[in-house]
């Protein structure tokens, strides 16, 4: 099933189900009022929420539906109790070094990496990217996430891969030019990472079919900068930790509670013949930031020429089915100066 939240003037909004073709919706208020409502009692209430969907799809709610319209919308979780990012795309990880001349630890092959976002105030799916400055280095990245069930501490990564109860799109907006001074610290991103956005559906792992394995979505993730294709690596590929394995080493130390949400981190693929990758303008696959691709013109050209984002520039991030059509609906955000 497809569930969404809408504003209603409310911090938590209103949990609807969304129909499979993202044309109608209809209010989950009587089931739960909330979808992080819904995750405190998943096992007693995602049964009636399904029963919903299938009456929603089946056609049988046409007096109880009403169009359903991304820009109404939440993020699925307008707030989260955690948000925390791995880094599974380890490919990513060893472009941003090379290109400063640093070596990868081995360890990063074994051991993911993550950090702990802020999770108060997620932006909507059509809202804009608001910034201080464009020195900052605005960057997208362009993410799949996953929202759990209760985790206990110490799960093993094929429990927790049964702790899945959502999939999500991300953008995890990235201030590219705060990250080296705050890193130099070394205590974590803060500043450098602003709130993130989520397409506005979050779809149960069944809703994906064969394209999800348990712990893998094997889809193209397309991303869209002023409406010209950016990247479209398939976030199957290259994902060296599943979100199983991210979920257990979240939970290696601590319990996670229902609702939260763990990011994959920068989706990215190496091109065929094992090199970095190329620009979807050279036939390859593209990138889900900008840093990437920075960092791959500096490792070809000895210098990056691919600006961030600026103020007025537009963001998509989308994922279709085999048919080609949306399966979460689209993150489309323009990036806009704080005033």
């Amino acid at each position: 099933m497809k569930l969404a939240t809408l504003r209603n003037g409310t911090r938590d909004g209103q949990l609807v189900v969304v129909s499979r073709d993202l044309t109608r919706c209809v209010s989950a208020a009587a089931i739960a009022p909330t979808l992080q409502a819904a995750l405190d009692r998943w096992q007693e209430l995602a049964g009636g929420l399904a029963e919903l969907g299938d009456a929603l799809n089946a056609g049988a709610l046409a007096a109880q539906a009403r169009p359903f319209d991304p820009r109404a919308c939440h993020s699925p979780l307008p707030r989260a109790y955690q948000w925390a990012d791995g880094s599974a795309y380890v490919n990513h990880v060893e472009l941003v070094r090379k290109a400063r001349g640093a070596e990868m630890p081995a360890s990063f092959w074994t051991d993911p990496l993550m950090y702990q976002g802020g999770s108060d105030s997620f932006l909507d799916p059509t809202g804009d990217i608001v910034a201080v400055s464009e020195e900052h280095g605005i960057d997208f990245e362009a993410e799949i996430a996953v929202v759990t069930d209760d985790v206990p501490m110490g799960v093993t990564a094929g429990a927790a891969r049964a702790r899945i109860r959502l999939v999500l799109l991300v953008n995890d907006v990235s201030l590219r030019n705060l990250i080296p001074n705050e890193l130099a610290k070394g205590f974590g991103f803060f500043q450098a990472k602003p709130s993130s956005a989520f397409a506005p559906c979050a779809l149960t792992p069944d809703e994906l079919g064969a394209a999800w394995d348990g712990g893998r979505l094997h889809l193209p993730l397309l991303s869209f900068v002023d409406g010209a294709p950016f990247g479209r690596p398939d976030a199957g590929v290259d994902m060296t930790f599943d979100f199983g394995q991210l979920i257990a080493h979240a939970a290696a130390t601590r319990p996670l509670a229902a609702g939260s949400i763990i990011g994959s981190g920068t989706v990215s693929n190496r091109d065929a013949d094992g090199g970095p990758g190329r620009p979807i303008a050279e036939g390859g696959l593209g990138y889900s930031c900008i840093a990437e691709m920075r960092m791959v013109e500096t490792i070809r050209e000895g210098k990056p020429r691919t600006p961030f984002l600026s103020f007025g520039r537009r963001l998509k991030i989308e994922m279709r089915d085999a048919h080609g059509a949306s399966l979460f609906g689209a993150i489309e955000q323009t990036v806009a100066p704080l005033r």
